[in-house]
């Protein structure tokens, strides 16, 4: 169902750590922003691959996490409200009369602003969709890729598969919530975190979750709503198990997505930006991060972060011409200061 259009000064498309910055480098120019992410939350691949492990080259930090240079970020960002549309892609992107872009995101959402940053790193992160039987009578009704309302799932049957943190991490979640938790998993080894790991162990030995080891070899139900699913075992056993919704976290795979149809001049994938300003072939649209290209360009996060400050004052040129820009440092200018809720009374 379409929304009303809500209007911006700036929408970005991607919440990794370059898009979290770009929030906060338009913010101390007093540019409002809001954030498209097809993941259900913020960080990008630093959440999503590598959350635990160790980055060496962020300036003034000898080590950090994905996970805590995200945490960071967004702490950073926060005194700019920034509003999140997250597990939803930037579908449909259309110019206004007035010269604003519109966007409208696979859920419908729509916004407009006169400037678009594109920071989705390698992609989109789109799920991987299991290999099931049957999946695709079912997957209307019976198949989540993204937790939206963990209220959705009060009093009801699930069944997670994966072995990851997404699938842990919400095994652990739902828990109290759902009737009742089955988390099927191909082996008994899983990828997550250690202490993820142990949590979800010790839920399985207080019967607080069902932890099966196997494979799921069946879908039953009618009209497009499970009822059962089938679980080959690694013993061999087969068991069915009572089922309303199903959450298969298989991993993610990496796409351009629809950006690759905005009419951007693309190289292998990649978008094409003048190194000076981070713009586009087309006015107002920027590229920073790991999906822009130009020569001498470097894929580091350190690079999208200078990145993201030179669009920021080049943007608000180009679409706020009759605005005063505030420049200087944050340690001296008092609008700036204002701005980041720190300035002395």
């Amino acid at each position: 169902m379409m929304q009303k259009p809500v209007t911006t000064d700036m929408i970005i498309i991607g919440t990794g750590p370059v898009g979290l910055f770009a929030v906060f480098e338009a913010g101390l120019l007093g540019l409002k922003c809001h954030l498209i992410d097809n993941l259900d939350r913020p960080g990008g691949q630093c959440i999503e691959l590598y959350p635990e492990k160790p980055i060496y080259d962020i300036p003034s930090r000898p080590t950090v996490t994905g996970a805590q240079l995200v945490d960071d970020l967004m702490i950073q960002a926060s005194p700019f409200d920034p509003t999140f549309h997250l597990g939803q892609q930037a579908e449909a992107l259309e110019k206004q009369d007035n010269g604003n872009w519109r966007v409208v995101t696979t859920r419908g959402i729509i916004v407009e602003a006169p400037i678009i940053v594109v920071a989705v790193g390698a992609g989109s992160f789109v799920p991987k969709k299991p290999p099931f039987k049957k999946r695709a009578e079912f997957e209307e009704k019976s198949f989540d890729y993204a937790v939206h309302k963990m209220e959705k799932y009060r009093d009801r049957k699930l069944v997670i598969v994966g072995g990851g943190d997404s699938a842990l991490d919400w095994a652990i979640n739902l828990s109290p919530l759902a009737e009742k938790v089955t988390l099927v998993h191909r082996r008994e080894e899983f990828r997550g975190a250690y202490d993820t790991v142990q949590q979800v162990l010790k839920l399985a030995q207080g019967k607080a979750l069902d932890v099966q080891y196997g494979n799921v070899t069946d879908l039953m139900g009618k009209d497009g709503q499970l009822s059962d699913v089938e679980i080959t075992t690694l013993k061999g056993d087969v068991i069915n198990i009572e089922c309303d919704v199903m959450l298969p976290f298989m991993g993610l795979k990496v796409k351009l997505g629809p950006i690759a149809d905005w009419g951007l001049n693309l190289d292998k994938k990649h978008v094409e930006v003048n190194h000076e300003t981070f713009e586009t072939t087309q006015r107002g649209i920027y590229a920073i991060g790991d999906v822009c290209t130009y020569p001498g360009k470097i894929k580091l996060i350190l690079t999208g972060f200078y990145e993201a400050a030179v669009m920021a004052r080049a943007a608000f040129k180009y679409a706020f011409p009759d605005r005063k820009m505030a420049g200087g440092y944050t340690t001296t200018n008092s609008v700036i200061q204002e701005r980041l809720g720190v300035a002395e009374k």
